[in-house]
């Protein structure tokens, strides 16, 4: 078997606490916060004297998780503008199903979150759009309709 599942995504943000609050506001659940250091964490990484703040969040039903890190060394390297276009190579989005894709946008306003595009409608099934949050972090929503 190549694979089990998709375990976690992650990503590196400057504000910890700020990052964290966004996607418990957007429904996710705060599993846990550590430190991680040492020479496993240069081996995985490829990068020499690691130690990372980390914080895992579940979404409700339990199936995806998000990894969100914090580097204290060495420390993160900036990648250029935070509002990058949405076809820029590597650059895309990770994606949620939502109930309700207005109150989300709204709540997530009050977090830094602005629309990158419109709220569009994919024929009778979706209602769809692409936040841009904290640190330039790109977030789809989706609300079904049928």
């Amino acid at each position: 078997m190549a694979i089990q599942r998709m375990d976690n995504v992650g990503i590196v943000v400057e504000d910890l606490d700020a990052a964290i609050a966004f996607f418990v506001e957007l429904g996710m659940e705060l599993e846990g916060r550590t430190e991680v250091e040492g020479r496993f964490a240069d081996q995985c990484t490829g990068l020499d004297g690691v130690r990372c703040d980390i914080a895992m969040l579940r979404t409700p039903d339990g199936h995806s998780r998000l990894e969100l890190a914090k580097y204290r060394s060495p420390a993160a390297i900036d990648a250029g503008p935070r509002d990058r276009p949405h076809n820029t190579l590597g650059t895309h989005r990770v994606m949620f199903a939502v109930d309700d894709i207005e109150d989300t946008v709204d709540r997530l306003r009050a977090h830094g979150a602005g629309l990158v595009g419109t709220l569009a409608q994919y024929e009778d099934s979706y209602r769809l759009c692409y936040v841009r949050g904290l640190e330039g972090i790109i977030v789809g929503l989706a609300e079904q309709l049928s």
